[in-house]
């Protein structure tokens, strides 16, 4: 039987190209969205992949989410935590409402999601979560204290989790991705994308599907002694 793995914020951009690429290997995916409901039809009218739609920010919503996709595929084996926003403003404009509303999106809804799963994960005796962190966890961002500070704490997540986890399978890890080309970054003006790239050594964005390569070798039998770490999918723009 197929291993089943949820990707949240799973219809579009870097978590649509993860919804494909573990489809590809075979995987049976549940991709969750928040609120774009033609979007979602369409990626399953495309993929043939379920979709699922609850806010991750709502822990009862996210459970009653995962246990409606446990009874249509089975236990889930596979947590890729990718679901984000973005509310930027420099600091000493940001509102407590741009600071919450991050907050809960991006690293409580981590906790949201992973929570209802993982005492199934430690009674199977296997789990691999992957959470998608950011560059800018890793080094911080003008106009961006609210979503630096949820990405590094993802990181916080995944190494504590990796460390609990451990002896009972569970393997907990992270992908940072930098300047990728997805419909939000190509949505920028072409001069602002241009300086983007300039600070980039690979000379170009990355890929979505490349982020999902990565996610797709973490959550294999081969990565089972990776467990607590970060990949850095950047094109060398920042070193850890």
């Amino acid at each position: 039987m197929a291993r089943v793995a949820l990707v949240t914020g799973g219809t579009r951009g870097i978590g649509a190209a993860i919804s494909n690429a573990l489809k590809a290997e075979g995987y049976e995916v549940a991709a969750s969205y928040a609120g774009n409901d033609e979007a979602a039809a369409a990626f399953t009218k495309e993929t043939g992949i379920k979709t699922y739609k609850w806010n991750v920010a709502d822990y009862e919503a996210s459970k009653a989410g995962i246990e409606k996709v446990e009874a249509d595929l089975g236990p889930i084996d596979i947590v890729v935590a990718n679901a984000g926003i973005t509310r930027d403003a420099p600091f000493h404009r940001m509102t407590p409402e741009q600071w919450h509303e991050v907050i809960d999106t991006n690293l409580t809804g981590v906790f949201n999601t992973v929570h209802p799963i993982w005492p199934g994960m430690r009674e199977r005796k296997f789990g691999r979560i992957v959470v998608i962190s950011s560059i800018n966890g890793q080094k911080g961002q003008f106009a961006q204290v609210n979503y630096a500070a949820t990405k590094a704490g993802d990181l916080g997540i995944v190494k504590s989790l990796a460390q609990e986890g451990a002896r009972a399978g569970i393997t907990a890890n992270a992908v940072c991705p930098g300047y990728i080309a997805t419909e939000m970054v190509m949505a920028v003006p072409e001069k602002v994308r241009e300086s983007i790239i300039a600070g980039i050594p690979a000379g170009r964005l990355g890929e979505p599907e490349e982020i999902a390569r990565c996610v797709a070798f973490l959550v294999s039998d081969d990565a089972g002694f990776i467990n607590g770490s970060t990949i850095s999918a950047n094109g060398a723009q920042f070193f850890v």
